[in-house]
Protein backbone atom coordinates (compact mmCIF):
# COMPACT_ATOMS: atom_id res chain seq x y z
CA UNK A 1 0.00 0.00 0.00
CA UNK A 2 3.19 2.54 0.42
CA UNK A 3 3.21 2.53 -3.32
CA UNK A 4 0.21 3.83 -3.76
CA UNK A 5 -0.79 7.33 -4.34
CA UNK A 6 -3.36 9.59 -3.05
CA UNK A 7 -5.34 9.85 -6.21
CA UNK A 8 -5.40 5.82 -6.66
CA UNK A 9 -6.12 5.59 -2.26
CA UNK A 10 -9.78 4.19 -3.10
CA UNK A 11 -7.94 1.26 -5.09
CA UNK A 12 -5.56 0.32 -3.04
CA UNK A 13 -8.25 -0.22 -0.12
CA UNK A 14 -9.60 -3.12 -1.66
CA UNK A 15 -6.21 -4.77 -2.22
CA UNK A 16 -4.47 -7.51 -0.22
CA UNK A 17 -0.96 -7.81 -0.08
CA UNK A 18 0.83 -10.80 1.35
CA UNK A 19 5.28 -11.58 2.34
CA UNK A 20 7.07 -14.55 -0.10
CA UNK A 21 8.12 -17.21 2.27
CA UNK A 22 11.57 -18.61 1.38
CA UNK A 23 13.04 -21.88 2.58
CA UNK A 24 16.93 -21.82 2.92
CA UNK A 25 17.77 -25.79 2.77
CA UNK A 26 21.37 -25.23 4.95
CA UNK A 27 22.33 -27.01 7.96
CA UNK A 28 24.49 -24.24 9.08
CA UNK A 29 21.34 -21.31 8.71
CA UNK A 30 19.02 -24.13 10.09
CA UNK A 31 21.66 -24.53 13.23
CA UNK A 32 21.87 -20.55 13.64
CA UNK A 33 17.77 -20.05 13.22
CA UNK A 34 17.43 -23.57 15.76
CA UNK A 35 20.12 -22.03 18.22
CA UNK A 36 18.46 -18.38 18.47
CA UNK A 37 15.30 -19.85 19.31
CA UNK A 38 16.90 -22.43 21.93
CA UNK A 39 18.38 -19.47 23.70
CA UNK A 40 15.39 -17.13 23.81
CA UNK A 41 13.77 -20.30 25.21
CA UNK A 42 16.15 -20.95 27.75
CA UNK A 43 16.23 -17.29 28.88
CA UNK A 44 12.68 -17.04 29.89
CA UNK A 45 11.96 -20.50 31.38
CA UNK A 46 15.58 -20.93 32.89
CA UNK A 47 16.75 -17.15 33.96
CA UNK A 48 13.61 -15.58 34.16
CA UNK A 49 11.19 -18.23 35.97
CA UNK A 50 13.67 -20.36 37.32
CA UNK A 51 16.47 -18.25 38.67
CA UNK A 52 14.89 -14.66 38.89
CA UNK A 53 11.40 -16.18 39.83
CA UNK A 54 9.61 -13.06 38.08
CA UNK A 55 6.48 -15.56 37.55
CA UNK A 56 5.98 -14.49 41.84
CA UNK A 57 4.69 -11.71 43.96
CA UNK A 58 7.07 -10.56 46.62
CA UNK A 59 6.80 -9.08 49.87
CA UNK A 60 9.69 -7.55 52.33
CA UNK A 61 9.67 -8.90 55.39
CA UNK A 62 8.58 -6.86 58.91
CA UNK A 63 10.97 -8.10 61.94
CA UNK A 64 11.01 -7.39 65.71
CA UNK A 65 14.14 -9.33 67.74
CA UNK A 66 14.41 -9.53 72.12
CA UNK A 67 17.12 -11.37 73.16
CA UNK A 68 18.39 -12.84 77.12
CA UNK A 69 21.29 -13.46 77.92
CA UNK A 70 22.42 -15.69 80.32
CA UNK A 71 25.97 -16.90 82.54
CA UNK A 72 27.98 -16.05 85.13
CA UNK A 73 31.29 -15.48 85.27
CA UNK A 74 34.47 -14.10 88.33
CA UNK A 75 37.17 -12.06 88.21
CA UNK A 76 40.07 -11.40 90.85
CA UNK A 77 41.56 -7.92 90.50
CA UNK A 78 43.41 -5.44 92.29
CA UNK A 79 40.19 -2.63 92.26
CA UNK A 80 37.51 -5.01 92.81
CA UNK A 81 38.93 -8.11 94.42
CA UNK A 82 37.56 -10.76 93.68
CA UNK A 83 34.09 -10.89 92.10
CA UNK A 84 31.11 -12.80 90.76
CA UNK A 85 29.23 -11.09 87.54
CA UNK A 86 25.99 -12.22 86.57
CA UNK A 87 23.68 -10.92 83.84
CA UNK A 88 22.88 -7.44 85.33
CA UNK A 89 26.81 -6.71 85.69
CA UNK A 90 27.84 -7.35 82.18
CA UNK A 91 25.05 -7.51 79.88
CA UNK A 92 24.98 -3.06 79.47
CA UNK A 93 22.37 -2.04 78.63
CA UNK A 94 20.04 -4.97 79.41
CA UNK A 95 17.84 -3.76 76.62
CA UNK A 96 18.62 -2.73 73.24
CA UNK A 97 16.97 -2.39 69.98
CA UNK A 98 18.00 -5.69 68.29
CA UNK A 99 21.49 -5.87 69.76
CA UNK A 100 22.85 -6.51 73.07
CA UNK A 101 26.25 -5.74 74.38
CA UNK A 102 28.23 -8.54 76.82
CA UNK A 103 31.35 -7.11 78.94
CA UNK A 104 34.47 -8.91 78.62
CA UNK A 105 37.41 -6.25 79.80
CA UNK A 106 37.62 -3.35 81.54
CA UNK A 107 39.74 -0.54 82.97
CA UNK A 108 38.01 0.29 86.70
CA UNK A 109 39.02 3.71 88.61
CA UNK A 110 37.57 3.25 91.49
CA UNK A 111 36.61 6.07 94.64
CA UNK A 112 36.68 9.09 91.87
CA UNK A 113 35.22 12.19 93.72
CA UNK A 114 34.71 16.01 92.84
CA UNK A 115 37.96 17.64 93.68
CA UNK A 116 40.68 19.20 91.61
CA UNK A 117 43.88 17.34 90.63
CA UNK A 118 46.83 17.75 88.23
CA UNK A 119 45.89 17.21 84.35
CA UNK A 120 46.99 14.08 82.18
CA UNK A 121 50.17 15.46 80.53
CA UNK A 122 50.57 16.48 76.77
CA UNK A 123 51.40 19.31 74.92
CA UNK A 124 48.52 21.60 75.67
CA UNK A 125 48.66 20.59 79.67
CA UNK A 126 52.11 20.42 80.88
CA UNK A 127 53.03 23.52 82.39
CA UNK A 128 56.02 25.35 83.98
CA UNK A 129 54.35 28.22 85.78
CA UNK A 130 50.87 29.25 87.07
CA UNK A 131 50.41 32.07 83.67
CA UNK A 132 50.76 28.75 81.51
CA UNK A 133 47.33 27.86 83.13
CA UNK A 134 44.08 29.49 81.77
CA UNK A 135 41.57 29.44 84.90
CA UNK A 136 38.23 28.27 83.43
CA UNK A 137 39.45 27.39 80.01
CA UNK A 138 37.87 23.72 78.93
CA UNK A 139 39.35 21.41 76.36
CA UNK A 140 36.63 19.24 75.19
CA UNK A 141 39.97 16.80 74.95
CA UNK A 142 40.85 16.97 78.52
CA UNK A 143 39.09 15.74 81.90
CA UNK A 144 38.14 18.70 83.83
CA UNK A 145 38.69 22.89 83.85
CA UNK A 146 41.41 24.41 84.62
CA UNK A 147 41.95 26.07 88.04
CA UNK A 148 44.76 28.31 87.02
CA UNK A 149 47.10 26.58 88.92
CA UNK A 150 50.62 24.92 87.72
CA UNK A 151 51.15 21.82 90.09
CA UNK A 152 53.49 18.49 90.12
CA UNK A 153 51.68 15.56 88.56
CA UNK A 154 55.13 13.90 89.16
CA UNK A 155 58.63 14.53 90.17
CA UNK A 156 59.55 16.29 87.21
CA UNK A 157 56.25 16.85 85.13
CA UNK A 158 53.89 19.69 86.06
CA UNK A 159 50.87 20.28 84.85
CA UNK A 160 47.42 22.21 85.06
CA UNK A 161 45.12 21.86 87.92
CA UNK A 162 41.52 21.00 87.01
CA UNK A 163 38.41 20.51 88.35
CA UNK A 164 37.26 17.05 87.78
CA UNK A 165 36.30 13.47 89.25
CA UNK A 166 39.65 12.86 90.93
CA UNK A 167 41.78 10.75 90.50
CA UNK A 168 41.44 10.95 86.72
CA UNK A 169 41.70 7.68 84.52
CA UNK A 170 44.32 6.58 82.92
CA UNK A 171 43.51 4.23 80.33
CA UNK A 172 46.16 2.82 78.68
CA UNK A 173 47.07 0.10 81.35
CA UNK A 174 43.83 -2.09 79.54
CA UNK A 175 44.96 -6.05 80.62
CA UNK A 176 46.63 -7.93 77.59
CA UNK A 177 43.91 -10.94 77.94
CA UNK A 178 40.08 -9.98 78.88
CA UNK A 179 39.13 -10.41 82.40
CA UNK A 180 36.01 -12.09 81.74
CA UNK A 181 37.38 -15.09 80.35
CA UNK A 182 34.10 -17.19 81.08
CA UNK A 183 31.76 -15.06 79.21
CA UNK A 184 33.10 -17.03 76.22
CA UNK A 185 30.18 -20.13 77.53
CA UNK A 186 27.70 -17.47 77.98
CA UNK A 187 24.33 -18.31 76.54
CA UNK A 188 21.69 -15.82 74.64
CA UNK A 189 17.90 -16.51 73.59
CA UNK A 190 16.89 -14.31 70.54
CA UNK A 191 13.52 -14.07 70.09
CA UNK A 192 12.41 -13.27 66.21
CA UNK A 193 8.75 -12.77 64.91
CA UNK A 194 8.63 -11.94 61.39
CA UNK A 195 5.43 -10.45 59.04
CA UNK A 196 4.58 -10.29 55.74
CA UNK A 197 2.10 -7.99 55.66
CA UNK A 198 1.10 -8.37 51.84
CA UNK A 199 0.69 -12.42 52.61
CA UNK A 200 -0.95 -12.11 56.16
CA UNK A 201 2.03 -14.42 57.40
CA UNK A 202 3.27 -14.53 60.51
CA UNK A 203 5.87 -16.50 61.87
CA UNK A 204 8.57 -17.12 64.61
CA UNK A 205 11.66 -18.73 64.86
CA UNK A 206 10.62 -20.66 67.90
CA UNK A 207 8.67 -23.48 66.15
CA UNK A 208 5.42 -24.38 67.29
CA UNK A 209 6.00 -27.88 68.32
CA UNK A 210 9.06 -26.13 70.78
CA UNK A 211 8.40 -26.32 74.50
CA UNK A 212 9.85 -24.83 77.84
CA UNK A 213 11.55 -28.07 78.64
CA UNK A 214 13.53 -28.20 75.20
CA UNK A 215 14.33 -24.91 75.84
CA UNK A 216 16.29 -25.19 78.76
CA UNK A 217 18.07 -27.81 77.60
CA UNK A 218 18.76 -27.21 73.79
CA UNK A 219 21.87 -25.00 72.11
CA UNK A 220 22.54 -24.02 68.81
CA UNK A 221 24.65 -26.49 67.04
CA UNK A 222 24.27 -26.08 63.06
CA UNK A 223 24.27 -30.10 62.05
CA UNK A 224 22.24 -31.67 65.00
CA UNK A 225 20.52 -28.77 66.72
CA UNK A 226 19.83 -25.87 63.85
CA UNK A 227 16.19 -24.79 65.10
CA UNK A 228 17.59 -24.00 68.96
CA UNK A 229 17.19 -20.32 69.36
CA UNK A 230 20.01 -20.52 72.10
CA UNK A 231 23.69 -19.60 71.23
CA UNK A 232 26.66 -20.00 72.91
CA UNK A 233 28.77 -16.84 72.83
CA UNK A 234 32.11 -18.72 71.56
CA UNK A 235 30.69 -20.75 69.06
CA UNK A 236 28.70 -17.60 67.07
CA UNK A 237 32.04 -16.16 67.11
CA UNK A 238 33.99 -19.31 65.90
CA UNK A 239 31.40 -19.60 63.16
CA UNK A 240 32.34 -15.56 61.86
CA UNK A 241 36.29 -16.97 62.10
CA UNK A 242 37.42 -15.06 64.65
CA UNK A 243 38.87 -16.20 68.22
CA UNK A 244 36.72 -15.11 70.97
CA UNK A 245 39.44 -14.47 73.79
CA UNK A 246 41.03 -12.11 71.05
CA UNK A 247 37.90 -10.16 70.40
CA UNK A 248 37.07 -9.66 73.96
CA UNK A 249 40.22 -8.28 75.02
CA UNK A 250 39.70 -5.06 73.25
CA UNK A 251 35.88 -5.47 72.05
CA UNK A 252 34.70 -5.58 69.14
CA UNK A 253 30.76 -5.91 66.97
CA UNK A 254 29.28 -9.66 65.82
CA UNK A 255 26.67 -9.79 63.52
CA UNK A 256 23.79 -12.49 63.90
CA UNK A 257 22.18 -12.34 60.38
CA UNK A 258 18.86 -14.24 60.50
CA UNK A 259 17.86 -15.24 56.70
CA UNK A 260 14.19 -15.74 56.22
CA UNK A 261 13.61 -15.80 52.13
CA UNK A 262 10.91 -17.80 51.79
CA UNK A 263 9.33 -19.75 48.28
CA UNK A 264 5.75 -20.71 48.33
CA UNK A 265 6.46 -22.80 45.17
CA UNK A 266 7.77 -25.52 48.24
CA UNK A 267 5.80 -26.39 51.45
CA UNK A 268 5.23 -23.71 54.28
CA UNK A 269 7.32 -25.55 56.65
CA UNK A 270 10.47 -25.27 55.04
CA UNK A 271 9.88 -21.34 55.36
CA UNK A 272 12.33 -21.27 58.51
CA UNK A 273 15.29 -18.89 59.79
CA UNK A 274 18.51 -19.40 58.39
CA UNK A 275 21.68 -18.10 60.67
CA UNK A 276 25.19 -16.61 59.81
CA UNK A 277 27.33 -14.83 61.85
CA UNK A 278 29.94 -11.86 60.78
CA UNK A 279 32.46 -9.44 62.35
CA UNK A 280 31.38 -6.05 61.17
CA UNK A 281 33.77 -3.59 62.81
CA UNK A 282 37.31 -2.74 61.16
CA UNK A 283 39.85 -4.66 61.94
CA UNK A 284 42.36 -4.30 59.46
CA UNK A 285 46.36 -4.31 60.41
CA UNK A 286 47.14 -1.45 58.30
CA UNK A 287 44.39 0.65 60.03
CA UNK A 288 44.43 -0.87 63.37
CA UNK A 289 43.77 2.98 65.07
CA UNK A 290 40.82 2.89 67.30
CA UNK A 291 40.20 -0.86 66.93
CA UNK A 292 37.64 -3.00 68.86
CA UNK A 293 34.52 -1.48 71.08
CA UNK A 294 34.42 0.34 74.15
CA UNK A 295 33.08 2.84 76.30
CA UNK A 296 32.14 4.46 79.86
CA UNK A 297 29.60 3.92 82.30
CA UNK A 298 30.26 4.49 86.33
CA UNK A 299 28.16 3.60 89.23
CA UNK A 300 27.55 5.85 91.66
CA UNK A 301 27.77 6.00 96.25
CA UNK A 302 27.64 8.35 98.82
CA UNK A 303 30.11 7.99 101.98
CA UNK A 304 29.11 7.91 105.42
CA UNK A 305 29.13 12.23 105.48
CA UNK A 306 26.96 12.22 102.19
CA UNK A 307 29.46 12.92 100.05
CA UNK A 308 29.07 11.64 96.49
CA UNK A 309 31.91 9.09 95.15
CA UNK A 310 31.74 6.68 92.19
CA UNK A 311 33.69 4.16 90.05
CA UNK A 312 34.24 4.34 86.60
CA UNK A 313 34.36 1.90 84.34
CA UNK A 314 35.55 2.03 81.03
CA UNK A 315 33.90 -1.00 79.60
CA UNK A 316 35.21 -3.39 76.58
CA UNK A 317 32.96 -5.94 75.22
CA UNK A 318 31.29 -7.30 72.04
CA UNK A 319 28.10 -6.00 71.05
CA UNK A 320 26.08 -8.19 69.23
CA UNK A 321 23.71 -6.80 66.48
CA UNK A 322 20.59 -8.94 65.05
CA UNK A 323 20.05 -8.61 61.76
CA UNK A 324 17.20 -9.59 59.79
CA UNK A 325 16.19 -9.85 55.99
CA UNK A 326 14.61 -11.81 53.71
CA UNK A 327 11.69 -11.71 50.89
CA UNK A 328 8.49 -14.35 50.86
CA UNK A 329 7.47 -14.98 47.22
CA UNK A 330 3.53 -15.55 46.09
CA UNK A 331 2.24 -18.11 43.48
CA UNK A 332 1.74 -17.09 40.24
CA UNK A 333 0.89 -13.18 39.64
CA UNK A 334 -1.17 -14.46 35.91
CA UNK A 335 -3.46 -16.39 38.53
CA UNK A 336 -4.65 -13.04 40.33
CA UNK A 337 -3.66 -12.33 43.65
CA UNK A 338 -2.96 -14.93 46.09
CA UNK A 339 -5.16 -15.54 49.21
CA UNK A 340 -3.59 -14.79 52.31
CA UNK A 341 -1.50 -17.72 54.45
CA UNK A 342 -2.89 -18.70 57.62
CA UNK A 343 -0.47 -17.91 60.52
CA UNK A 344 1.51 -21.37 61.72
Amino acid sequence: MGGCSSQSCHRCFFEYETERMIVVKSKVVGSVFRLIQFLILFYVIGYVCVVQKSYQETDSVISSVTTKVKGTGFTNTSDLGGRVWDVADYNIPPQGESSFFVLTNMIVTPNQTQSTCPELPNQSTICMSDSDCLEGSNDVRGNGIQTGLCMNYSETVKTCEVLSWCPLEIDINLPEHALLVAAEDFTVLIKNSVTYPKFNFHKRNILPDVNSSYLKQCEFNRKTDPDCPIFRLKDMVSEAEEDFQTMATRGGVLGIMIDWNCDLDWPEHYCGPKYSFRRLDNKIPENNVAPGYNFRFAKYYKTTDGRETRTLIKAYGIRFDVIVFGTRSSHFILWGNPSPAPAP
